[in-house]
């Protein structure tokens, strides 16, 4: 009797290890959701971060699911998107990667969107059969994020750029915006107290900042503006230019920033065209505020050497200038400066994590996605990074930091426009705009030609 009662007890627990208790309720384990405990290793590939900004959030996502190995690895920015199709061509790619917020649709055909829901297996301990503690599995099916909860949750960009055909894509766990920097030894000598919050007056600002030579020689430019190749994301600041001003840049997938916009009470003034005059001026040594030219090295560069007062810049230059403080180098932040009676608009620049449509993870891979997006695991990774958020509830917290105030600050008015299908493609019709315009081609004809080559790719 003793050999068969302890037979039926070792049988009990072996089958108690094989069910699903939620509560007081117990099911069979299915042969699927037993593969929910199998090794999987998902690769993750991305290009600025370095592997130890995620491992907190992995480390943490991993204590959950210890069946789960994430690895990252960081490719070089000229070498990512070559890697990437080649890798995904070969069915050797990744399982998650990082795309730019306008690439969305050119990789559309190669990413999985979110599902409905993920179903995962955690390993609980509890009391079987009240005798002793086993380790059981519990499955949890998960309902994802949806689209409206995505815009409660994110800034108001990420919305439009990730949704498409109502399927989320993508998610950031940052969210950069343009700022200007500043340098406050030359703001200090030409009588200058506080950096432009408005345009009109940055155009006075760079007329006391601008010094030239005998022979016309810039010494000192007032800001970095005017041109394409030598002005870091002077497609980004063009682009801010006009959403600032009002131009519509794409309505009903046709690329309108060359026309009026519908509803624009002043049909003799038409924002996108001025907004590019504009831009162009300080390059244009016919006018008052000339400050920059083709010549001149990269602004950024420019700027460490304390050869220009003013340039645009995102909040992944600042490590970069910070190496420069000990060469005297005494810059500061401040908001991309606004159009006096218009709404305010920044310009939005950041990366999201995706899933490919090849991965054989595709389950775990979202649900790992969805698990570094949640507040607390962000913030993990923003506090190690001191980048600014694309959480709308952490907006607030950064507001209080000092390092970070001026870009939170910006982040409830960023604002990006759909691309088409190359962004490369209309990064250099941009370009190729500023230096038209710049080189007396007609301002309209210009802008159409721009607007029809970036229309191609839609």
């Amino acid at each position: 009797m003793k050999k068969i009662t302890k037979t039926k007890i070792t049988l009990l627990a072996i089958l108690a290890l094989a069910v699903v208790t939620t509560g007081f309720r117990c099911t069979w384990v299915s042969p699927a959701e037993q593969q929910l405990l199998e090794p999987v290793e998902l690769t993750w590939w991305g290009v600025f971060d370095d592997p130890e900004n995620f491992s907190e959030i992995i480390s943490d996502y991993s204590a959950l699911h210890p069946n789960i190995k994430i690895t990252y690895r960081k490719l070089r920015p000229e070498e990512f998107e070559t890697e990437l199709l080649n890798a995904l061509a070969e069915d050797r790619g990744p399982d998650i990667f990082t795309l730019h917020n306008d690439w969305i649709t050119k990789y559309l055909a190669k990413l999985e969107p979110l599902p409905a829901k993920t179903k995962m297996a955690y390993e609980v301990t509890k009391k079987s059969l009240g005798i002793k503690e086993e380790t059981l599995v519990e499955v949890r099916e998960t309902p994802s994020l949806t689209p409206p909860q995505l815009k409660d949750m994110f800034l108001d960009v990420v919305y439009d750029d990730v949704i498409r055909n109502d399927k989320i894509y993508g998610l950031p766990l940052s969210l950069d915006t343009l700022v200007l920097f500043y340098n406050r030894d030359l703001l200090n000598n030409a009588g200058i107290p506080l950096p432009p919050n408005n345009w009109l007056d940055l155009q006075e600002n760079v007329k006391k900042l601008t010094y030239q030579d005998k022979d016309g020689n810039i010494v000192q430019s007032g800001i970095a503006l005017g041109a394409a190749d030598n002005v870091e994301r002077a497609t980004d600041i063009i682009s801010l230019l006009m959403l600032q001003n009002g131009a519509q840049m794409t309505y009903n997938r046709q690329v309108t920033f060359a026309l009026i916009p519908p509803g624009f009470t002043d049909k003799t003034y038409n924002p996108g065209p001025e907004a590019v005059r504009f831009y162009t001026d300080f390059a244009n040594p016919t006018k008052e505020v000339y400050t920059w030219n083709d010549t001149l090295p990269n602004s950024i560069d420019a700027f460490a050497a304390g050869k220009v007062a003013m340039v645009f810049g995102y909040n992944y230059h600042l490590p970069y200038f910070e190496t420069k403080r000990q060469g005297k180098l005494n810059y500061a932040i401040a908001p991309v400066p606004q159009i006096e009676g218009r709404p305010q608009a920044n310009f939005a620049n950041y990366w999201v994590q995706t899933v490919s449509n090849k991965s054989k993870h595709i389950n775990e891979a979202w649900d790992f996605i969805q698990f570094i997006s949640k507040k607390t695991e962000a913030k993990k990774y923003l506090d190690k990074t001191s980048k600014p958020t694309a959480l709308r509830a952490l907006v607030a917290e950064q507001q209080t930091n000092d390092q970070l105030k001026t870009f939170a600050d910006q982040l409830l008015t960023a604002k990006s426009w759909y691309q088409g299908n190359n962004p490369a493609a209309a990064e250099t019709a941009l370009k190729e705009l500023i230096t038209a315009v710049k080189n007396g081609t007609s301002l309209l004809d210009a802008m159409n030609l721009a607007a029809l080559k970036i229309q191609q790719t839609l």
